[in-house]
């Protein structure tokens, strides 16, 4: 996402210098490559980030924020929780420079072409501030409360699409006899009230992996969505609530990473649970 979000703003013309704890994810893009986070930080009027996880988040800021980098606009984008986003805000605005969180619902695709949905959480200033870059960034973005809010909304967003594929999976299995053909069988879902968006974008690499053939590149692994699921539930129970299908689903994820899908698209997981059902 980091990657196809610098293609995205260096192709509009905006001068970019790139970081990654890889750093030959870094040097793949083409662009400008600093050698220290705290470099990047001092060099650039705006710092965007968005990583794997909240631990991630503290170990880069850390770094991030060992300078001076007083005056400066720090835009967040990772999907953590809130009390991952106020903490941060805190050490940001102490250094004297501005946070904005913006977390986006989207993939590589969307991020590719400026259509993520961005969920800001921020001060007022600092929102309008960061939103000439989050508009070319996203279709829509909506300032959803302070800091901490567009966390909150990000994990709620994602998650009736986890549960779906799960869900959807377990209905593929129900229709699987029929020997419907796969590419026919997503354009029926799709068609129907409970067939989301998600189908119109990513039914035709699942039709694909239904078919014996590969999804194409991986824009959103299992993994990922294993991390984000973790992340709700832990959320939940700090709002003394319950994610029981949540939880359910998560455990057939689970499931799936050990069986070595984990660094997979998940669109092969409705093809997996459908061969596992048959199996049985």
């Amino acid at each position: 996402m980091g990657a196809a979000i610098a293609q995205r703003l260096s192709g509009l013309g905006h001068e970019l210098t790139v970081w990654n704890r890889t750093p030959d994810k870094a040097r793949a893009l083409g662009l400008g490559v600093s050698a220290h986070p705290g470099e990047l930080a001092q060099r650039s009027e705006t710092v965007i980030s968005i990583l794997t996880d909240a631990a991630a988040v503290d170990a880069v800021y850390e770094k991030l924020l060992s300078g001076d980098v007083k005056g400066k606009l720090f835009i967040e984008m990772s999907t953590v929780r809130p009390d991952t986003q106020k903490k941060l805000a805190q050490k940001v605005r102490q250094k004297g420079a501005a946070f904005v969180e913006c977390p986006v619902g989207g993939t590589v695709g969307p991020a590719k072409e400026g259509k993520l949905f961005g969920f800001a959480g921020g001060e007022a200033a600092d929102v309008a501030r960061a939103k000439p870059l989050l508009d070319q960034m996203c279709r829509r973005v909506e300032h959803v409360g302070p800091v901490g809010a567009g966390a909150a909304m990000k994990l709620a967003i994602n998650l009736p699409l986890m549960v779906f594929w799960q869900a959807f999976s377990e209905a593929l299995s129900l229709c699987q006899p029929l020997g419907i053909d796969a590419t026919r069988l997503m354009d029926i879902f799709a068609d129907t009230s409970g067939g989301p968006n998600m189908l119109k974008t990513r039914g035709k690499a699942i039709a694909s992996v239904l078919s014996g053939n590969d999804p194409g590149p991986v824009t959103f692994n299992v993994d990922s969505m294993r991390k984000d699921m973790r992340t709700m539930i832990e959320e939940a129970r700090a709002l003394g609530r319950e994610l029981p299908v949540v939880e359910r689903a998560l455990e057939c994820f689970d499931s799936a990473a050990r069986a070595g899908l984990g660094e997979a698209d998940c669109a092969m997981l409705p093809a997996t649970w459908v061969k596992r059902s048959k199996a049985k």
